[in-house]
Order: C-alpha cells, then structure tokens, then sequence
C-alpha cells in the first residue's frame, strides 16, 4: 500500500475556488480502481494550506491514475509543494 501526504500552499483568497476546482478530481480518484482514499482539505489554522492524503494499493494504480498531473490553473495557483510517497508494509488498529 502506497500513502501520499503533505500539503500544497495556495494564496489564501483562492484557497476555497482552488477546493471547488478539485472536485472532480476527488470524485475520479475515488472510482478508480485501486484508489483506497483520497481527499484534499481545507487546513483549519492555515488560510492558504491545502491538505493532501491518499491511499493506493500499488504503484501501477497510482501513476494510472495520475497520468500528466495537475491542470495548469492549478498548477499556476501553486505557491509551494510538500507532498510525499511513502509505502506501508502493514496496517493496525490503533
């Protein structure tokens, strides 16, 4: 299993139209296979940070669904990336 996490940095007045834009790609992401998780959220002490997590069974399905990345509007809103790959070798309850 593959988590992605971390957080984008949007100007904070474009934060919320940025969220809106990504809708559908949250809704595409979750009726892919192989998907297991995938949000983006609004951070509730940053006004400008953007959350990121998303679970994938394998590498495969994540650069399947990945393909060329972002749309370039959203690309341009970008101010600063810190997102992650990391790969779980077991799950439990806590």
């Amino acid at each position: 299993m593959l988590i992605v996490s971390g957080s984008i940095h949007v100007d904070p007045e474009v934060r919320d139209g940025y969220l809106d834009g990504c809708r559908a790609v949250v809704e595409q992401a979750r009726s892919t296979p192989g998907c297991l998780d995938f949000a983006l959220s609004a951070d509730p002490l940053d006004a400008g940070r953007i959350n990121v997590y998303e679970r994938w069974e394998s590498d495969e399905d994540l650069h399947r669904f990945r393909g060329s990345g972002p749309a370039p509007a959203q690309t341009a809103a970008i101010r600063e990336a810190q997102v992650a790959k990391y790969r779980a070798s077991g799950v439990e309850a806590p």
